[in-house]
Order: structure tokens, then sequence, then C-alpha cells
């Protein structure tokens, strides 16, 4: 029997780093628990007045956020505040598949542009690595906005 399956960053901003999160996987945020968006509401906004609403005190709600495959098929993405630095290169990373079905320059084109992307909501570059067949087909490194590092491949 197969598992579902959480990703959980460890952040000192959830609710950024799920907005960039969110950008980069195509992804987005649920609202509250009982609480029907009308199409085009801000999910964000929603969660602002519900926690209010609730009384969670203001210092605390930027404590957590999550992102979700609008499809239902990718994992759910956590976010959670924590008070230390990130001081080593994570142990576990995300490749982003970008290019899916390219190859060669076409591929490495691909992978580009979304760089270009990511970098203007926050990312940064981190380090290019050629095709090399038949072993790896080319990627970039970034990092996001707290610098958990993840690939683009």
């Amino acid at each position: 029997m197969s598992r579902h399956l959480q990703v959980t960053f460890d952040a000192h901003d959830p609710r950024a780093l799920s907005t960039f999160w969110r950008e980069v996987l195509g992804y987005v945020h649920p609202g509250p628990p009982g609480v029907e968006l009308a199409a085009g509401a801000d999910p964000l906004a929603a969660w602002d007045e519900f926690l209010a609403r609730i009384g969670v005190p203001e210092d605390q709600r930027n404590s957590r956020s999550a992102i979700e495959d609008p499809d239902g098929h990718g994992p759910r993405v956590f976010f959670q505040r924590v008070p230390e630095d990130k001081v080593a290169k994570n142990r576990v990373h995300l490749d982003v598949r970008a290019a899916p079905g390219l190859s060669g320059e076409e591929r490495m084109a691909a992978l580009e542009a979304e760089c270009e992307r990511l970098v203007a909501l926050g990312a940064t570059r981190v380090q290019r690595f050629e095709p090399d067949p038949p072993m790896s087909y080319g990627f970039l490194v970034l990092a996001d906005p707290e610098g958990n590092e993840f690939c683009l491949d």
C-alpha cells in the first residue's frame, strides 16, 4: 500500500516561502477550514480574517502555511516557523521537473528560462550542470529565498 506524502519546510517566514513555492510548483494556498472561498478570492486574506476571528494573536499568525496541488495529485507542502537559521546544506532537496521530454540545447534553454522566472521571484542561481549523456541531461541548482537548494531538471 502506498502512502501519501507531505513535504515540510522549516522557515523564518512561512507565508512568504509558501508563496514562493506556490509560484514554483503551480500550487494553490487552500482556504481556512469551513470557509467557502468565492471564485477569485484571496485565500491568504481569508486566512488573515479567519485567524483574527478565532483569536490567534497577530504575532502567531505567520507560524505556518501550506500549499496544495490544485489537481490533487502532488504532495501537500507545509511550512512551519522555526527560530534557528539554516546552517548547512539541506540533506533533502526537491527536483522541479521544468523541461520534461526535452534534451540538449532545447532542454537547457527551457531550464534557463524557468531559472530567470524564479530568480525574479526571489530564488538565487547556484550552479549549472551541462548535459553529460547518458547519465545526466543537464540541470540547474537554485536556492529559494531562505537558502534551501533545489534543482531545475
